[in-house]
């Protein structure tokens, strides 16, 4: 089985800022949703966690393995998409000349800003982890576990589900929410 789960909340979730790469903390309402995480899916069975190097996914993946004999492995691939400039940006739905309102809303015509990575950028550092890394552990019969972010966890629901880029955010990804992909 393939498994993904987006890391608890932090203080830039609750303020609507784009985090992207910048190494944010959970706050106490992630903490907490990481702990009720770890009891709803005790009785999923993982061989390995995969996860981003990002604090706020580690501490979640962290809280939820506790106890638990699962190792918990780093790969630079499952960071969070690079927003660039607009790191730390809030409330770019409400500013359609934006070009991150253009990546929420129509996807396929996102433009990657100064600093930013591009959707083909994106796909082929997340799609090098599923080819190398998940989908052979997978299809020997593991069951790996993703840990990661929004947009990172949305790219590989698109590769998995073999959906067109217009479809990226069609299966939203909420904090602390398991979600079996294979």
């Amino acid at each position: 089985m393939l498994y993904i789960m987006r890391h608890g909340r932090t203080d830039w979730n609750d303020q609507y800022r784009l985090q992207g790469q910048t190494n944010t903390d959970l706050n106490a309402e992630g903490i907490r949703m990481a702990r009720e995480a770890a009891c709803e899916y005790k009785d999923v069975h993982f061989d390995v966690c995969y996860c981003s190097p990002l604090k706020r996914a580690r501490q979640t993946a962290e809280i939820l393995l506790e106890g638990r004999d699962v190792p918990i492995v780093i790969d630079e691939r499952l960071k969070e998409m690079a927003f660039g400039i607009y790191e730390g940006f809030a409330n770019c739905y409400s500013f359609p000349d934006c070009p991150m309102y253009a990546f929420f809303k129509h996807p396929e015509a996102y433009k990657a800003p100064l600093g930013a990575e591009s959707m083909d950028e994106l796909f082929a550092r997340t799609g090098a982890f599923l080819k190398e890394v998940a989908m052979p552990q997978v299809e020997a019969g593991k069951d790996v576990f993703i840990v990661g972010h929004g947009a990172m966890n949305s790219s590989i629901v698109c590769q998995v589900k073999k959906r067109d880029l217009s479809e990226f955010w069609a299966d939203p990804i909420p904090n602390c929410k398991l979600s079996q992909l294979y």
